[in-house]
């Protein structure tokens, strides 16, 4: 009889894309299924996921893992988006859908928050949180308490999207690091706990525990090790810090352009609040100094204009090089002046200012946008570097590290460090299958195939 491979299943879930990943004993993927759900509207009549449909996916996937002969099932672990909440009545059952966290804030809220808490600067500050509305998690549950008293009235617990999946299975009432220190305006950074505003609340938020943490719970018969969850964007650093001696930034590009400094430990400031910098809390319990750009979606709707102007398809930038004669020329023509975005950002990213007549090919006009949005990226980067920098590599993983553009022009301005692409996919699933490795397996590290290339910055 053909032996089972021993896997650790990782359901991870963006908000696109809902994946289930199987890592063996070493680390490597032998299985990946990828599933979209169509958004459905929740009480307010907003687009949101179903979690109905997610519930049922998940332990229907369980099931069938269980049954299949290919695989014996070890462990299994949750990575999911973060700023989104489940709210639990005294039987554990839920009374919400599950909210969207691009929904509107009302107003009132953050602010008597802030009012009552050193104001809008020092609480920001304090809870490494930028004024966000909704992503601002905690004040998500302020919204209920004021929108549906109703409902909050019921309340008895509060899980965050990654220990709820878990909860699903252990029964657990739980909370761990990163999902709290995930600009959630819970968190006090200062004091390590707790933010005193939380005290407000008709109830208590669990205390939060290690994200290591398993709990060996029976399905269908079978005793399986559940982690307890972890919020993506500090997943994606775990093969990181578990795989590299030397100090590092991670440059996670999508959508949003995250840059990570697990290493810088000046305490956030004011200004780095103003200038789109916040604090992660790392798996270590650490503060992860980072920045956001919007990079992704900048670049999308831009280069569009690009495209349609001269009549290309929108995704020919897939297929372009780095061609070192057009940056040339572009330097010499308009040097360190940016072109597009040169007033700043507009508040819905597209730079209609900047004339096309400017540019004789696709390719110019291309470069420059790259050259431009590079120069931004540049800028969030250097927020989070502090003056005593120790760091030695910058790792750059997602979309852009396939963009050769966007790498090779970092690689030249960040002279004094080596920067490398990681070719690694999945790296959420992979950090949150590495966290509770060593509580499964032997006590040794794993060790990462990143898939890591290093440009040379001339």
């Amino acid at each position: 009889m053909k032996k089972k491979i021993e896997v650790t299943a990782i359901f991870d879930i963006g908000k696109t894309n809902k994946k289930i990943i199987l890592f063996d004993n070493s680390l490597n993927v032998v299985f990946e299924k990828e599933v979209k759900f169509a958004e459905i509207l929740d009480d307010d009549e907003f687009l949101g996921d179903d979690i109905d449909m997610i519930e049922k996916w998940i332990i229907d996937i369980l099931n069938e893992l269980l049954s299949n002969s290919n695989y014996n099932v070890k462990a299994v672990n949750f990575s999911t988006y973060g700023a989104s909440l489940i709210y639990l009545d005294k039987k554990g059952k839920r009374l919400t859908p599950l909210y969207n966290y691009l929904k509107e804030m009302l107003q009132n809220i953050p602010e008597s928050i802030y009012s009552e808490n050193g104001g809008l600067l020092e609480f920001t500050r304090k809870t490494a949180s930028p004024d966000l509305g909704f992503l601002n998690s905690g004040l998500q549950i302020k919204w209920l308490q004021i929108k549906k008293p109703e409902i909050y009235a019921k309340v008895k617990n509060v899980l965050h999207f990654p220990q709820y999946l878990s909860f699903l299975f252990t029964g657990r009432i739980i909370s761990e690091y990163t999902s709290i220190g995930c600009h959630t305006a819970l968190w006090d950074f200062d004091r390590h706990q707790y933010h005193n505003w939380v005290k407000s609340l008709d109830f208590e938020l669990p205390k939060p525990i290690s994200n290591s943490t398993v709990f060996e719970n029976e399905f269908r018969g079978k005793n399986i090790n559940f982690g307890i969850g972890i919020h993506d964007s500090s997943a994606a650093l775990v093969p990181y810090l578990l795989s590299n001696k030397k100090e590092f930034i991670l440059v996670s590009t999508g959508t949003w352009c995250v840059a990570m400094n697990p290493f810088n430990k000046e305490p956030l400031t004011q200004q780095e609040i103003k200038n789109n910098c916040l604090c992660y809390l790392s798996v270590n319990q650490e503060q992860v100094k980072s920045s956001r750009f919007y990079m992704g979606y900048m670049h999308e709707i831009n280069a569009k204009r690009i495209s349609d102007y001269f009549g290309v398809d929108d995704d020919i930038f897939k297929k372009m090089k780095l061609d070192s004669e057009e940056i040339d020329q572009l330097n010499h023509k308009y040097g360190s002046e940016m072109v597009f975005f040169k007033n700043g950002i507009p508040d819905n990213y597209l730079d209609e200012e900047v004339e096309m007549t400017k540019f004789s090919t696709y390719s110019e006009a291309y470069h420059q946008l790259m050259i431009d949005l590079t120069r931004l990226s540049m800028q969030s980067i250097d927020s989070i570097i502090p003056e005593n920098d120790t760091t030695d590599n910058i790792f750059i993983s997602g979309g852009f590290a396939k963009n050769e553009i966007y790498v090779k022009l970092l690689a030249v301005y960040f002279k004094d460090k080596e920067v490398y692409t990681s070719e690694a996919d999945n790296a959420s699933a992979l950090g949150a299958a590495a966290i509770i490795w060593k509580e499964i397996n032997a006590e040794i590290d794993p060790e990462f195939d990143l898939g890591l290339k290093l440009w040379k910055n001339n």
